[in-house]
């Protein structure tokens, strides 16, 4: 199972795209331990990869505990 607790709600991979995306994605691989902290609150950050649209991929960063959230785009 790749569902994760988030911010104290359980969401599943397409549903975290979704909440870093700020929309809807097509597709989402299984979320992941980033091995980082959240630079926001010190939180543990897992990572989704996704794709937003046919000719993207993009790899989404959250943080557990809090509203902190980035993507690897530049």
């Amino acid at each position: 199972m790749s569902n994760r607790v988030v911010e104290g709600r359980m969401v599943t991979p397409k549903r975290l795209a979704e909440i870093v995306e700020g929309d809807s994605v097509m597709d989402a691989e299984p979320i992941e331990d980033a091995d980082r902290d959240c630079p926001d609150c010190g939180g543990d950050v897992i990572s989704v990869g996704y794709m937003p649209s046919v000719t993207e991929f993009v790899t989404a960063y959250k943080c557990q505990e809090c509203p902190w959230g980035e993507t690897d785009r530049a």
